[in-house]
């Protein structure tokens, strides 16, 4: 009989940004780092014969946490990865929410009648994720092997070894980021000792602690989700120049004089890059919630991705949606090979200074020749780890 330790990545973008993740190699947070430390020290005096991960960043990563202390190798298989989305990936939940609902709906229900163009069934990961324990434990008989996969795929072995199939599986739970299911298998039966176990984290660092998709019935719209529209300069003009004024005041108040042309020429000549893939109209459902302007040119030949301007509507500040616009950057910057994040921010805007230095960015300098003092601030988006 062979024991295994199933254990979900630690929390990665697609967590963070709610953003759909299945086979996009996404990478970990600052906060999965502190999960996987919490792993780490669960785990250190357990004993392990073997680590195997899914080939994708998060599981490697996540699976630090063991091989390198007991002194093993990690083996990698793409048979435990997460839920295959084609043409899904990357895309924010809340532009499901919008263009995809019923399909949405499918997912969250794990329904048989789920599939997207490019992408896998959940029959199809049950089967998958059955197999690949059932080997792996054909190779270790009598051993303890951990195993690093994904929360859909979790659950979908969950439920094949109930007995569940897709359609069936709403009545089972939803494993936080490094939460820990415990298996034994032989020949070919698996039996479940416990599951989705988190003990090992603080309530602070836990991902689900601080979501409510999980609560619902009809998951990610119990969360307030974003998605973005490329914004029209030529007939939203208005619109981009009243929130770089409302921003503009609120930083510098009203006696240091708004450059409203400047501003607009600048997002023109962004604009005029890519209209689709420069300027955003940040949605929440059918609302304007914020704004995001990308330099598609600036500082390219240094690999940099340049933001010139968030911006949230003050209805929806203070709500922990700002992050989902830095997801937004990323998405359309990374795929052009871009490894960093680079925007400018006011020393004194203290709200602003502690929102980006929680989510990765670091000063580098001060921004030369701009109107007002500006800290030149800056994210890692390239795929490293941390130890």
């Amino acid at each position: 009989m062979t024991q295994l330790y199933l254990i979900r990545h630690a929390e990665a973008e697609g967590n963070l940004y709610r953003r759909v993740h299945g086979w996009y190699n996404s990478l970990i947070t600052d906060n999965g780092y502190r999960q996987i430390a919490a792993l780490r020290g669960r785990f250190a005096n357990v004993h392990i014969d073997a680590v195997y991960s899914s080939d994708l960043f998060r599981t490697m990563t996540t699976a630090k946490a063991i091989y390198p202390s007991h002194g093993l190798q990690l083996h990698t298989t793409p048979d435990l990865r997460e839920i295959g989305v084609g043409v899904w990936e990357d895309q924010p939940w809340g532009g499901l929410e919008r263009y995809d609902a019923m399909r949405l709906i499918h997912f969250n229900h794990a329904s048989p009648e789920f599939q997207v163009e490019g992408g896998e069934t959940f029959a199809q990961v049950q089967r998958r994720m059955k197999g690949a324990v059932l080997d792996i434990a054909a190779r270790h008989p009598g051993q303890t092997v951990a195993l690093f996969s994904h929360g859909s795929a979790i659950r979908c072995l969950q439920g094949a070894v109930r007995g569940l199939g897709p359609g069936e599986m709403d009545c089972l739970g939803h494993s936080d980021n490094t939460a820990v299911t415990c298996l034994e298998a032989e020949g070919d039966q698996i039996r479940i000792l416990f599951e989705n176990d988190n003990s090992h984290l603080p309530e602070e660092i836990s991902t689900l602690a601080r979501q409510n998709w999980w609560k619902s019935r009809e998951g990610s719209s119990a969360d307030a989700n974003l998605w973005f529209r490329p914004l029209n300069l030529e007939a939203e003009e208005r619109l981009f120049l009243n929130a770089r004024h409302e921003a503009w005041v609120n930083i510098h108040g009203s006696a240091v004089p708004f450059d409203g042309t400047g501003f607009l020429q600048d997002a023109r000549r962004c604009w005029q890059q890519n209209p689709k893939t420069s300027l955003f109209a940040v949605m929440q459902r059918e609302e304007v919630a914020g704004l995001l302007q990308l330099d598609l040119e600036r500082h390219a030949d240094q690999g940099v991705g340049y933001i010139p301007f968030v911006y949230m509507d003050p209805k929806h500040r203070k709500r922990g949606l700002g992050v989902q616009l830095l997801g937004q950057a990323i998405s359309v910057y990374r795929p052009l090979g871009r490894t960093k994040l680079m925007l400018r921010c006011a020393p004194d805007n203290e709200i602003a200074q502690r929102f980006y230095k929680k989510y990765g960015f670091e000063k580098i300098g001060e921004a030369p020749g701009a109107r007002v003092p500006l800290d030149l601030l800056e994210k890692y988006i390239g795929y490293e780890t941390k130890d």
